[in-house]
């Protein structure tokens, strides 16, 4: 059966919504009060939402460390590191964990050797590199002779767990998975053992496979390899600058010492937030949590990153040649997510190709069939630090790349020079609060707009303040934001040409 738009749950809270008024003043301090927070002295912070409508319950894991903190010279680690937080523990994954971590010691020992060896670039002794190569796949075969393949998710899905997921950005990584509610203390069992001691096994046949993910996502994706020059293009000295996968060269670099330096300085309990919404008792989580994560010791979060992207002084533009359809992008720098201006710069966004009721979708999709596709997004490629406001679209055969430039810059004219009417900003104001809503459709929804705001803010309370933001946009706003971001100093263009074969 077709899932709906919106649950039970949410249809009730947009009822509630829409029952009190035209100016959407409901009062979200029900919802907020469900929300308790204890904090371990270890600085782990756990959310708890009660809600019982049914025995299920959803868990995040909530890291503040995203591929933005990736170490000069290790780009992708944090990305690896999500994939290695799944191959278990002292206890789980393995058939003999003394024996495969002897061997592990033997591979880590031998693969260290090839790496020096191949770093001398030409002046490498070819002999002796196919000589380690050869035994630097025996000592990982025999290491992986030891592996009990897939053990954690096999262990979820045993005990009714779905919704085993993952996923790095530039500014956070987060674990979340939903389960029995009286499943919530194995949770903790998995959870906290992944983090406190884990074995990080099979490290090289896995990074086989992020090279492989950087193949496909990039290497072979002519939009894929579009999108990596022009955030290099557009972050000259701030990390956002270098897509979350990383570059070859250093995924076929870094070892297993680098990404378990790595998981010791950021996945710290003070760096990281869990998030939990169901059918669960708040005192009960909390036990649970002292019991399995009290006894990982306090360690300082790490500093967030200090470089600053230096002001924009001039466009930049960039084209990539390729047999592949053409595609054009352009991006204007913009502040972080938790500023002031995001709500009328997101309003913006909005009006200008946010769906098929934006001013560019009518224009260029449907009255001028001058495009396949168009739309825009603030905070990218992140949110923690300042970011982009971006568009893009697709050409049809027969329209240009310029002429989708020409339609988006007369587009970005008019907010500049003229006021969107009132009851366009009320449609924005509308569209903005059923997003927010929706978000909120799930228990594993709640769970995680919880754990982005505790992680963002400082504060969980400031989901609960979201309407008050976009209520305040007005018109005069949105023109403003436009006039101060969306210049031409502060743009960047990206363009794939065909090229004639």
């Amino acid at each position: 059966m077709k899932k709906s738009l919106f649950s039970f749950g949410a249809i009730l809270i947009v009822c509630l919504i829409l029952s009190s008024g035209p100016a959407y003043g409901f009062d979200f301090s029900k919802l907020e009060n469900q929300v308790s927070e204890h904090t371990l002295e270890n600085g782990l912070k756990v959310l708890v939402m009660e809600r019982h409508h049914a025995p299920v319950v959803s868990l995040v894991t909530w890291c503040n460390v995203g591929s933005a903190d990736d170490p000069k010279g290790y780009t992708g680690l944090a990305h690896m590191f999500e994939h290695m937080a799944f191959k278990g523990s002292s206890t789980l994954g393995t058939k003999d964990i003394d024996k495969e971590l002897e061997l592990i010691a033997i591979e880590d020992s031998i693969f260290m050797e090839l790496r020096t060896e191949r770093n001398k670039g030409r002046m490498a002794d070819s002999v002796r590199i196919a000589a380690l190569e050869k035994s630097y796949e025996e000592a990982r075969e025999a290491s992986y002779e030891l592996v009990v393949p897939n053990e954690f998710g096999n262990v979820v899905d045993r005990e009714g767990g779905v919704g085993l997921n993952a996923f790095t950005s530039m500014d956070v990584t987060a674990y979340m998975y939903s389960l029995p509610s009286n499943k919530a203390e194995l949770w903790f069992a998995l959870e906290s053992a992944r983090f406190k001691d884990p074995v990080l096994r099979e490290m090289y046949k896995e990074r086989d496979v992020v090279a492989e993910e950087r193949r496909m996502r990039i290497e072979s994706n002519p939009i894929g390899r579009l999108i990596e020059e022009f955030q290099g293009l557009a972050f000259k000295a701030h990390p956002y600058g270098v897509t979350g996968v990383g570059h070859m060269s250093d995924i076929n670099f870094y070892s297993r010492q680098e990404a378990d330096a790595f998981r010791k300085k950021y996945y710290v309990p003070s760096n990281m937030v869990v998030s939990i919404v169901g059918d669960v008792k708040a005192k009960d989580i909390f036990k649970l949590a002292e019991k399995y994560f009290g006894e990982i010791p306090y360690s300082p979060p790490p500093p967030r990153i200090a470089t600053v992207e230096p002001e924009q002084i001039g466009e930049r533009r960039m084209v990539i040649e390729d047999p592949s359809q053409p595609f054009y992008i352009v991006g204007w720098h913009i502040p972080e997510g938790t500023h002031p201006d995001r709500p009328a710069l997101d309003a913006l966004i909005d009006y200008l190709a946010s769906g098929r009721t934006s001013i560019l979708y009518k224009r260029l999709v449907k009255e001028q069939k001058a495009a396949l596709q168009v739309a825009a997004f603030a905070g990218y490629p992140g949110d923690k630090y300042p970011s982009m406001l971006a568009a893009y679209a697709l050409p049809t055969a027969e329209h240009t790349n310029q002429e989708i430039e020409d339609a988006i810059f007369k587009a970005v004219e008019e907010l500049r020079t003229e006021l969107i009417p009132d009851e366009e900003v009320a449609k924005i104001k509308a569209r903005a609060k059923a997003q927010f809503i929706n978000q909120m459709d799930s228990n594993m929804g709640l769970a995680m707009q919880l754990a982005t705001y505790q992680t963002s803010w400082g504060n969980w309370r400031e989901l609960f303040r979201t309407l008050d933001g976009i209520n305040a946009v007005t018109a005069e706003d949105i023109q403003r934001v436009a006039k101060q971001y969306m210049t031409m100093k502060n743009r960047n263009v990206g363009q794939i040409v065909t090229e004639e074969s």
